[in-house]
């Protein structure tokens, strides 16, 4: 199988490294070179830890040997699979889908891992509605066994199937879910991140006892507050904001201290400082 990438950051390159870990021949591709070269250094730090463990079944020479970088979009013509993982902006994911839609070999199927935006609306941008899908992975894409499989309005069963099969040989567990706001892992965690974050703004309790509580009271592995610094703030703002918008609903409503905080640039772990400050950017 020919399997393509678009986004080398760190949900993209986690894919690309999952699909040549199963033997994949994998197409990744970013905007520019230097994010290319942050992308593969990406996935190289990671195969060499999984080859440690002795969870990899290749070497890693053999695993990236299988991936090729590219800047051109052009290189995914013969590709049987394209996963779209970049900015969560539906504009910018429309076009691609586009010129996606135009260059890709016709039986090729075309794949989203957006978090919250429309399959539907993105699949119609594609030209190709019953060959569009979503296939949202989890962070970190290598230790995160699942992957949630989305059917837009015409996705075909044909479709819904290939990809269904290709996250089993990813090693992955694919779970179907239909085409609504959030999904359904966004659906339930980001309104609990969100009222984790209120609970701060009222002075309920500290981030760290919010956290504590929800770690030894209800055995999460991380905190709502830790797990909001990870994903980045600004994309549980996004998130929030689409579930608001398609749902309707102002249980949905994004709290003014998180709206305040991503206005301060206060991302998370991607900017040194959240909810936590870290010791790098």
């Amino acid at each position: 199988m020919k399997f393509g990438v678009i986004g080398a950051g760190q949900m993209g390159a986690g894919i690309a490294q999952v699909a040549a870990q199963a033997g994949f021949t994998v197409v990744l591709r970013d905007v520019e070179e230097r994010f290319l070269q942050r992308g593969r250094s990406v996935i190289e730090r990671s195969l060499a830890k999984l080859h440690e463990k002795g969870k990899l079944d290749a070497t890693p020479e053999d695993v990236i040997g299988r991936v090729s970088f590219t800047t051109a979009l052009e290189d995914f013509a013969a590709c049987d699979v394209v996963v779209e993982a970049i900015v969560e902006d539906e504009a910018v994911k429309k076009a691609l889908f586009a010129d996606l839609g135009r260059i890709v070999q016709p039986s090729g199927i075309l794949a989203s891992n957006t978090s919250s935006i429309p399959i539907t609306s993105l699949a119609t941008a594609s030209g190709r509605p019953e060959r569009f899908i979503g296939m949202h992975f989890m962070n970190p894409v290598p230790l995160m066994a699942l992957v949630e499989v989305i059917r837009g309005y015409a996705t075909s069963d044909e479709t819904a199937a290939f990809v269904v099969d290709a996250a089993r040989r990813m090693g992955k567990t694919p779970l179907s879910c239909n085409d609504f706001p959030g999904f359904v892992s966004n659906r339930v965690l980001m309104p609990m991140i969100n009222e984790a974050i209120q609970c701060v703004m009222e002075g309920v309790a500290e981030p760290e006892a919010i956290d504590g509580i929800m770690k030894l009271g209800m055995n999460h592995p991380m905190g709502p507050l830790t797990l909001a610094d990870f994903i980045g703030l600004d994309t549980c703002l996004a998130i929030m904001e689409v579930l608001h918008r398609g749902l309707g609903d102002d249980k949905y409503r994004p709290s003014p201290l998180l709206r305040k905080m991503v206005q301060a640039g206060l991302l998370g772990r991607k900017s040194g400082r959240g909810f936590y400050t870290y010791g790098t950017a």
